[in-house]
């Protein structure tokens, strides 16, 4: 089991989206906000993920696919 903690903002557009609800069902992997900052115009949030490192990958895949910006801020320890 992996942890990571990345930095996310979401444009206009995806800030009303079930984004962080879409890749908890869609990838084995938890997410545990530690911080958020969020207005009708863009969303900032710190999250912690966990899971096994394939899955992250795919999850952080899935988020800039859909135009999530994700800054990778550190592998945590496990």
């Amino acid at each position: 089991m992996a942890r990571r903690k990345v930095f996310l903002s979401f444009p206009q557009k995806l800030v009303s989206e079930p984004i962080l609800w879409q890749i908890g069902q869609e990838f084995e992997i938890v997410t545990n906000i530690r911080g958020a900052s969020i207005t009708d115009e863009v969303a900032h949030l710190a999250l912690l993920l966990e899971g096994e490192p394939e899955e992250l990958d795919r999850a952080i895949g899935y988020l800039t696919e859909r135009g999530v910006s994700v800054e990778r801020l550190e592998d945590a320890e496990t």
